[in-house]
């Protein structure tokens, strides 16, 4: 049987339920196939919504998660003070509702999921070079109101160190806020290669978070487990998941 999803590996709280899907097992056609779950990226509507629901089920999540209209931007929703279900604009979430889970997409982009040592307080964020450099990490960390230091983060599946070619004004923008940055670049052709996690581990240890697990996993190079953006162009999209259970 296909595997859909797989466990997130991290020293969260029991009550912190924390999951990413892969791209295998989904009825979506060719170059979505199979498991994509972004209804932006012009796939069948209908087989994305049996994707979501497909997860769901193997997943046993508690309900239908909630999604973003991910855009790069720093906009940060709390989950726990609002009823709609439309698809909001907005690039984190945090929440302390139970059984409310929070769904990140990603092809490339790094998937950052935030708990508390409590396991009281989640958050999702959408982790792109433009979103950590204009902050998206601090700013969700500053919506926590205990000290950022009980916190627990995971670093899930982007494009890995080895592949994420960027040009020298990426470079720039993050030495600009950090010449700590430097060391998370490489050079390569007349450009650079970009450590996506170790932009944000730095970032977050800039702010107190120290407990931070790596998932090691590379979007790019493993294309039977994910989609990636940056190999294909036009392709599907992972989630990374996280909720409160009762």
């Amino acid at each position: 049987m296909v595997k859909l999803w797989q466990p997130v590996d991290w020293p969260a709280p029991k009550r912190v339920r924390a999951i990413y899907s892969l791209r295998q097992g989904g009825i979506s056609q060719p170059p979505f196939d199979s498991l994509n779950l972004g209804l932006h990226v012009s796939d069948n509507p209908d087989a994305v919504l049996t994707n979501r629901a497909m997860l769901q089920g193997a997943a046993k999540l508690p309900q239908s998660p909630y999604w973003l209209n991910q855009v790069h931007s720093t906009t940060i929703l709390d989950v726990s003070c609002t009823s709609d279900r439309e698809t909001p604009t907005a690039d984190a979430m945090t929440s302390r509702a139970l059984s409310m889970p929070l769904a990140i997409m990603t092809a490339d982009c790094l998937p950052v999921l935030l708990c508390d040592q409590q396991g009281d307080w989640i958050a999702a964020i959408h982790a792109g070079w433009r979103g950590l450099v204009d902050g998206i990490i601090e700013k969700t960390v500053a919506k926590y109101p205990g000290d950022p230091a009980s916190l627990v983060a995971w670093l899930g599946p982007c494009i890995g160190p080895e592949a994420f070619e960027v040009g020298k004004d990426v470079r720039s923008q993050f030495l600009d806020a950090s010449p700590e940055a430097a060391s998370a670049f490489v050079e390569y052709r007349e450009k650079y290669l970009a450590n996506l996690p170790l932009l944000a581990q730095q970032r977050l240890a800039s702010i107190g978070v120290m407990n931070v697990t790596f998932s090691h996993l590379c979007t790019y190079t493993d294309a039977a487990s994910f989609f990636s953006y940056r190999r294909d162009g036009v392709t599907g999209r992972m989630a990374s998941i996280i909720w409160l259970s009762d």
